[in-house]
């Protein structure tokens, strides 16, 4: 891509791929100059990620043809992905942007776009110290259905928590787990993110902790290959629950350090998420395991 320095085809083809196989859940529009595409931009419906409530969608991309510039392309883009998320009952845009990017961050201010009340943390994928160990015989109960690559002959489990891939029957205990915390029923985003992880192997790892044999939390990440106009392999954590009644045993540790250990085998360098910056207790959580602030900006926009 010109405009990123760098060419990113398979990404957008697995977007575009996405998009045409599931419309209701992305926006992709074009200007085009005659027969020459002149920009574009791509938009994913979130429908419940980071604990969001109500309809909300995120900018993945937008790119506009360097011959093309200062013609209110980019503009015009955005109102057509933003008409187009109105029809679909969408009432927040949000974007990221890094810090520096002054030309981007302008572009996003001048089309409405303001500071979003969330924070941006981000963290290696190097191992938590302390939390795994080597043992084969709890490795054969610990298959990475999310790896293409299976399970390694090395692969780590946990010293306490048995921690496992997500299975079709913890779908509802997961729903439960998360109305818990969050006091509202989110069925169709975890119904969504289950098919995701059981139907599409290698782009997204979900794990569940287990105490006495029943399902005591849960994590679910996402594979990027590009999102936001990042070049590097990066995974977004954007779901995490523990039960009420094992809170407090470090179940939340635990699913991270396997969480961790499996995006490291799959090559993931490191993993981003978002919190509400007032949300104290999931903050002081996430400092515990390791991740810090990023040098990115969380916009949104209300439609």
């Amino acid at each position: 891509m010109a405009a990123s320095g760098s060419p990113r085809r398979g990404y957008f083809e697995k977007r575009l791929q996405a998009a045409i196989d599931n419309p209701r859940d992305y926006v992709f529009v074009g200007v085009f100059d005659g027969e020459e595409l002149a920009g574009f931009a791509f938009a994913k419906l979130d429908k419940g990620e980071f604990g969001k409530t109500g309809a909300s969608a995120s900018l993945d991309a937008i790119g506009v043809n360097p011959d093309h510039g200062l013609q209110g392309i980019g503009h015009r883009l955005l109102e057509e992905v933003e008409k187009v998320l109105r029809h679909k009952g969408v009432t927040e845009f949000d974007s990221q942007v890094d810090w520096d990017q002054w030309p981007l961050l302008s572009f996003f201010a001048h089309s409405g776009f303001k500071m979003a009340p969330r924070m941006v943390l981000t963290r290696t994928t190097r191992e938590m110290p302390h939390e795994l160990r080597d043992d084969p015989a709890a490795n054969a109960l610990e298959l990475d259905y999310s790896s293409p690559d299976g399970d390694a002959g090395n692969a780590l489990s946990h010293d306490f928590v048995p921690v496992r891939s997500m299975r079709e029957s913890d779908l509802a205990k997961i729903i439960s787990i998360d109305a818990e915390s969050s006091g509202s029923e989110r069925t169709d985003y975890f119904s969504r993110k289950q098919d995701e992880a059981l139907n599409q192997s290698g782009v997204r790892v979900s794990l569940v902790a287990e105490q006495d044999g029943f399902p005591a939390g849960f994590i679910m990440a996402r594979v990027d290959y590009g999102e936001f106009g990042r070049t590097s392999t990066e995974a977004v954590m954007d779901s995490i629950g523990v039960d009420t009644g094992f809170r407090g045993q470090g179940i939340g540790r635990f699913l991270m350090a396997k969480l961790m250990a499996n995006l490291k085998a799959l090559q993931v360098e490191t993993v981003r998420t978002e919190v509400d910056w007032n949300d104290i207790p999931l903050i002081g959580y996430f400092s515990s395991v390791g991740f810090r602030p990023a040098q990115r900006i969380s916009l949104s926009k209300p439609l």
